[in-house]
């Protein structure tokens, strides 16, 4: 509000308050997408169209897949402890694979997303290749990705580059998988990328809805009858400090609990 601390410092403080860490694959620094226009030759930070609801998780961004989640929250049955349990989300926003997935172009996390993978490269097709189809992807047409981006999206223009030409794959259409393509406002360059995605997120209108998405990740829309209206709910096993793990007797339960929570990722402590 003093403009004396940027967007940016402000999400890397507020992630390291909730427990993220660079150190943590699990828990990594999770940053919102700000922007919703990848199509236009240029961008333009005036117009509110440009930017992505901030006051709306990824899974709300139309109304039609909102409407799908909802519809989802209501026919699950309510079973306590059980993988059915009532929520919008059995993704997660922020997971190991989802970090090593948009930085494998550089090490260690080449190594680290082809361990996660069993030892190689994903499909071609499913890798991060394109801003603009992951932003599709995660905002309209994937119901299984409600992915958010990681803080490299706004200082690190090297992630999107394959300058260690790497064998990634060639899609089903025959595109060879290189360097991440790039909206047509970037112009082709990485650099230009980063600086316009950076002036976007210390644009006027981020810092005047930032609070709502800080609420949904960070605050009290995060769990409970707010998060529930929001369209903010993900499967029980997500939320780490809700879940006494010392009072699961069972070691298959304890392990399989584990292993969701490991794979799929975890929500931020409350702040």
């Amino acid at each position: 509000q003093k403009r004396e601390i940027s967007n940016f410092d402000y999400l890397m403080y507020l992630n390291t308050l909730a427990g993220r860490s660079y150190n943590d694959y699990m828990q990594y620094p999770v940053f919102p997408w700000v922007l919703a226009d990848y199509h236009s030759e240029t961008l333009n930070l005036s117009n509110p169209h440009t930017f992505r609801d901030l006051s709306k998780p990824m899974g709300a961004q139309t109304v039609e897949r909102k409407q799908k989640f909802i519809q989802r929250f209501n026919e699950v049955e309510k079973s306590e402890g059980d993988l059915s349990a009532p929520c919008h989300y059995c993704t997660h926003y922020s997971s190991a694979i989802i970090v090593a997935s948009y930085l494998v172009r550089i090490e260690p996390f080449t190594q680290t997303f082809c361990s996660l993978q069993g030892g190689s490269f994903d499909v071609a097709d499913r890798m991060f290749h394109s801003v603009k189809s992951t932003w599709e992807s995660a905002s309209r047409d994937n119901m299984s990705d409600v992915r958010e981006l990681i803080p490299e999206f706004f200082y690190l223009p090297e992630f999107l580059t394959n300058a260690n030409h790497f064998e990634l794959g060639c899609m089903q259409d025959g595109t060879v998988l290189g360097d991440v393509q790039l909206p047509p406002w970037a112009d082709g360059d990485p650099h230009k990328f980063i600086l316009l995605h950076r002036q976007a997120l210390e644009s006027d209108y981020v810092s005047a809805h930032l609070h709502h998405w800080i609420d949904l990740i960070f605050g009290h829309k995060q769990h409970g009858s707010a998060a529930v209206e929001a369209v903010n709910t993900y499967h029980p096993y997500f939320y780490g400090d809700k879940m006494d793990l010392n009072k699961i007797k069972d070691p298959l339960i304890k392990s399989t609990i584990l292993g969701f929570i490991s794979n799929f990722g975890q929500i931020p402590k409350q702040v």
